[in-house]
């Protein structure tokens, strides 16, 4: 494993715990903010804002990881209905699909995040929080998405199993 193999798996792994340690943000917050509210108590307003950017980032960076280990959702009734070979060629049109998707969407998000960059913009709802900070997630995730994507177009390992139902 070269270094630049170890440090990318670093790197996705670290977005997945950060996504993990987020939902734990979020339930506490949550708890927290109608805990609040049942005191007659008035949660402050950069609870319930953390929690909506806390939304964002869990989505973000923990979908790569998720893209790896095949976690998203899709469904496998079709593909297990297909012979082995217009299942594989399947897969990978579906792969390559995907691929597309997000490096279309990390191309845009990077233009989104220069372009906050540039007009130096803020969200100023609880408090000032450079607008940059949240679309950063844009191009870095959709990014990491792609290569993980390509690892089912290319690689030998398929998304689809061919096998319907659940397994876990």
């Amino acid at each position: 494993m070269t270094a630049i193999s170890r440090t990318y798996t670093a790197l996705l792994y670290a977005m997945a715990i950060v996504s993990g340690a987020t939902l734990v943000w979020l339930m506490v917050s949550v708890i927290a903010s109608v805990t609040m509210r049942n005191l007659g108590l008035q949660p402050a307003a950069w609870l319930f804002t953390s929690a909506e950017y806390g939304i964002l980032y869990m989505t973000m960076l923990g979908a790569p990881w998720l893209v790896r280990e095949k976690g998203h959702v899709h469904i496998e009734l079709v593909t297990a209905a297909l012979p082995e070979v217009l299942r594989r060629i399947v897969s990978r049109v579906v792969a390559a699909a995907c691929v597309l998707v997000c490096v279309i969407l990390a191309w845009k998000g990077a233009d989104l995040f220069l372009t906050n960059i540039e007009r130096g913009d803020f969200d100023t709802r609880a408090y000032y929080y450079p607008r940059w900070l949240l679309t950063i997630a844009f191009p870095l995730s959709f990014g990491i998405m792609a290569i993980e994507f390509s690892r089912f177009l290319f690689g030998r390992d398929l998304m689809h199993s061919g096998e319907a139902g659940i397994h876990e």
